[in-house]
């Protein structure tokens, strides 16, 4: 089957060292979407934040874009909703608690606004990453009590200790919420139902599209469930190990425009594959 929907990732995937889409990347996306294939992005990024990049990718459709590792799936022009699954008020308490007590830096998003208690150098950092000015909050605990979470991320520069907090958290919340990794730092927190894997075939049934003709890119864990579901899944050249082996392909790093180099080989010109 050809391909007739791209999902493509934003961060370390799309987007080079600068936050830019590079030109080639660009044209490749322009000459794809001239065949009739829908590309949209698939993130764990804000909406606010990732919609500008959605419109610079835009061509007449009105495109739903993966937000929040797929906690919500919005049109970037219409702005209606098809997929939304923010964190139960409980469970988003109960990991704000335990982020706290373990004294590490975490934010909220309340309607689609980066939410944090006081602007850390780990939340400035992020900020700046994001494009997106931050709200203060004095208590995300009580103000989590009485508004939707889409998610709840914490920076923790030790990776491994990362790790083991992300074997803790699982162990206790298994089958209750899905946790990942977005860059090596991020440990992500979301209802289970919001991930990107989840969100894309909602996307796909929108286009009345089988899975088998889509195609996903990206670069992190967050971005596995979408290679399992979709019929093919790119791995970038700068992805982890782990990430590369879960894949049908590996394509060239985000810095050799491995986005234009992958809708080269599957859509552009399959016969050189």
């Amino acid at each position: 089957m050809s391909i007739k929907l791209v999902a493509i990732d934003l961060d370390d995937t799309l987007l080079d060292s600068g936050l830019k889409i590079p030109p080639l990347c660009m044209k490749a996306i322009e000459e794809v979407q001239e065949k009739g294939v829908i590309v949209t992005l698939a993130t764990g990024r804000m909406f606010a934040s990732a919609l500008p990049y959605a419109r610079q990718l835009e061509s007449v459709r009105d495109i739903p874009i993966i937000t929040y590792q797929g906690a919500l799936v919005k049109c970037s022009n219409s702005g209606e909703v098809l997929y939304y699954h923010p964190l139960p008020r409980d469970k988003a308490i109960e990991i704000m608690q335990y982020f706290k007590r373990n004294q590490i830096h975490f934010q909220a998003y309340f309607d689609d606004q980066l939410c944090m208690e006081e602007l850390t150098e780990e939340g400035r950092e992020y900020s700046q990453l994001a494009g997106i000015e931050p709200v203060i909050i004095k208590d995300l605990i009580r103000e989590a009590s009485c508004q939707d979470s889409y998610k709840i991320l914490a920076v923790i520069e030790n990776e491994g200790l990362l790790f083991d907090m992300e074997l803790e958290l699982r162990g206790i919340h298994a089958r209750e919420l899905y946790i990942t990794r977005s860059k090596p730092y991020y440990l992500e927190v979301m209802d289970p139902r919001a991930n990107k894997g989840d969100a894309l075939k909602v996307i796909a049934e929108h286009y009345g599209i089988n899975r088998k003709e889509v195609m996903a890119i990206g670069d992190s864990y967050n971005d596995m469930s979408m290679f399992e579901w979709a019929g093919i899944g790119v791995a970038m050249g700068n992805a982890r190990k782990s990430v590369q082996e879960a894949a049908d392909y590996i394509t060239a790093s985000n810095e050799e425009e491995g986005v234009a180099e992958a809708l080269q080989r599957f859509i552009l010109n399959p016969r050189s594959s």
